[in-house]
């Protein structure tokens, strides 16, 4: 007890030193020759240096182009209004940094033997890797610093390092930790699969990054990224530790993955972020994913999914303007268990959930990790699962395909073990080259060679498998796809007033009536032929007093969720500014890419 308390006032000391600026040095009575004596001591301080991902990576996704929001989030914001460093101050916090460092300055301190001071060095180097990287992929370039600084050191006003430079110390961290840290560790931290697992994910990143990215002048070293990454992912999967967790049942095995109480052992999950309400530790996500609280997903991202037989949906004639329930009409079964279908029933309803309309939403609603159920316990008690074997298999897929080198074997042994859970027919990579999908090429112009087909192909399978994990704006600015983030997200199509069936039943749910008509109490309501009241809404433009914004108003078309002109300026918006304050105290910390 006494060591846990020394433990938690060294960590309060370091934490409580300005975030913004590294300028401070723990001032403790504390020796770190007193508490940095065993293997305990180690296993105590980077035990507490443990930060998963939780159910809030559902929320993530609002940055991208899979959800409508009316969150007031960072890049929308950036896009719809005049960003500068003094209104963009989020995200220059070092107290993690110096945490990490400090572990590292006097572990050498530990009575216990090589291989645990290893391991321990290892997982604290995991963290920093970690770390940096989330900085990185904001501001690019930064000061890199591998050890604590006193307050007197002048490295404290060093300049940003070149992203290049960080990027290399970032690897050799992972590097390190990959030969270290012991596969055999307690359960919800990492082992030696989740550092692979994320030095295969920082190396795709990088590579691709640099790859897409022409302003940072170093496309030539792309390659030995992307080999990294094939490589490392490649042995995670030759480990034969991980398989696609499939029980032959591919209209809900996907879906287990994301509502299940209960993920240590299951064989896809590399780290789990567990949750147990009775422990103090709750998951609940509710009221954030399902309903009319900031996020809806987007009719795009609808879009991307494939037929059940492995056609394209948007090579249908008049997809456009299908409507709800024709939309999920033998599509790939994991669109039904990543978003409400027509039909889905709402624990405790006794029928069909019939869609709620609102203004700024989409109509679409998620349920992936959404846990249907009215137990409290069991609504905030779902294990999260940070890192996914599925992600080192279209890791492996893509790190080829962009070196192209990727076979038909290979995607048999990546890619189309995820679609085969699914229930979807394999990718076959000569069809899928001979034939690129035109929409996918329109999305991703500076796609190009006898791999392009294969690549999109990857990059679709990416947004399906990973669909509102937090994962699809980190792929858009890595591959150079800002620009997607302009097109304002829509919502279900509607091609005017009347009434519409959105349960899959054939009988009408709801009605949309003209804007200056008013809805009439439930008495005088229409009924439809179950005897269920139908439900009002007012239809018009976002300039009418209405419940519903249609793209053409009374005259139908999507739901809008909002009208702001958006402006993705490349490069500059694939990067933050260092706020102005930071740039005050260190007048060597220069803006990059027109930022001011």
């Amino acid at each position: 007890m006494k060591r846990l308390y020394i433990y938690l006032l060294i960590l309060s000391v370091l934490t409580s030193c300005d975030d913004g600026f590294m300028d401070r040095y723990p001032q403790t009575s504390i020796a770190p020759e007193e508490f940095f004596k065993s293997e305990e001591d180690l296993a105590l301080y980077v035990n507490g240096l443990l930060q998963l991902p939780g159910m809030g990576q559902y929320e993530q996704d609002q940055s991208s182009d899979n959800l409508a929001t009316t969150g007031a989030i960072e890049v929308k914001s950036i896009m719809t209004g005049s960003p500068n460093s003094q209104n963009i101050t989020a995200g220059w916090d070092w107290a993690r940094l110096r945490n990490i460092n400090y572990f590292l300055d006097n572990i050498a301190n530990a009575q216990a033997s090589q291989e645990a001071i290893n391991h321990f060095e290892g997982l604290a180097r995991f963290y920093r890797a970690w770390f940096y990287f989330n900085m990185v992929k904001r501001y690019s370039d930064l000061p890199w610093y591998g050890e604590l600084l006193a307050p007197t050191d002048e490295a404290l006003y060093k300049p940003r390092d070149p992203r290049a430079l960080v990027m290399q110390r970032i690897l050799e961290d992972l590097e390190f930790a990959a030969a270290h840290v012991r596969e055999q560790v307690p359960s919800g931290t990492p082992g030696i699969w989740a550092v692979k697992t994320l030095y295969a994910r920082v190396a795709l990143y990088e590579g691709t990054f640099r790859k897409y990215h022409p302003e940072l002048n170093i496309q030539e070293t792309a390659q030995a990224l992307l080999t990294i990454a094939e490589d490392v992912s490649q042995e995670i999967i030759a480990s034969g530790n991980f398989s696609i967790y499939q029980t032959g049942n591919p209209e809900r095995d996907y879906a287990t993955l994301f509502n299940s109480l209960n993920l240590v052992g299951n064989p896809e999950i590399i780290l789990v972020n567990p949750h147990d309400v009775s422990k103090d530790r709750s998951s609940n996500i509710n009221y954030t994913v399902f309903g009319t609280y900031e996020q809806s997903p987007s009719r795009d991202l609808v879009q991307t999914y494939l037929m059940r037989d492995g056609s394209r949906f948007t090579d249908i004639p008049g997809y456009e303007t299908f409507l709800y329930v024709e939309e999920f009409q033998d599509r790939d079964p994991r669109l039904s268990q990543t978003l409400v279908y027509p039909g889905w029933v709402r624990s405790p309803d006794p029928g069909p959930f019939i869609p709620l309309m609102n203004r700024n939403f989409t109509g679409y609603f998620q349920q992936k990790g959404y846990n249907n159920t009215i137990d409290n316990v069991d609504i905030g008690s779902l294990d999260f699962p940070v890192m996914r074997y599925a992600e080192v298999l279209l890791t492996y897929a893509e790190a080829k395909a962009e070196l192209g080198t990727l076979t038909q074997s290979d995607l048999d042994a990546s890619v189309n073990r995820l679609r085969n859970r699914a229930g979807m027919p394999p990718l076959e990579l000569t069809a899928a080259n001979s034939s690129p999908d035109a929409r996918l090429m329109e999305k991703y112009p500076n796609v190009s060679g006898p791999m392009t087909g294969v690549l999109l192909e990857i990059r679709r399978e990416r947004r399906v498998e990973f669909a509102l994990e937090g994962y699809r704006f980190d792929d858009l600015m890595r591959w150079g796809a800002g620009k997607l983030l302009e097109r304002i997200p829509e919502g279900m199509y509607f091609p005017g007033l009347g009434k519409y069936d959105l349960t899959g039943d054939g009988v009408e749910d709801i009605i949309l009536i003209d804007k200056d008509s008013n809805i009439p109490s439930d008495p005088q309501k229409e009924t439809n032929s179950l005897g269920e009241r139908l439900i009002y809404y007012r239809a018009g433009t976002v300039n009418d007093n209405v419940t519903v914004y249609l793209r053409n108003g009374v005259n139908g078309g999507t739901l809008v969720t909002e009208t702001a002109p958006r402006q993705f300026m490349e490069p500059k918006y694939y990067y933050r500014p260092v706020p102005i304050q930071q740039v005050v105290l260190n007048p060597n910390l220069e803006q990059i890419f027109g930022w001011e």
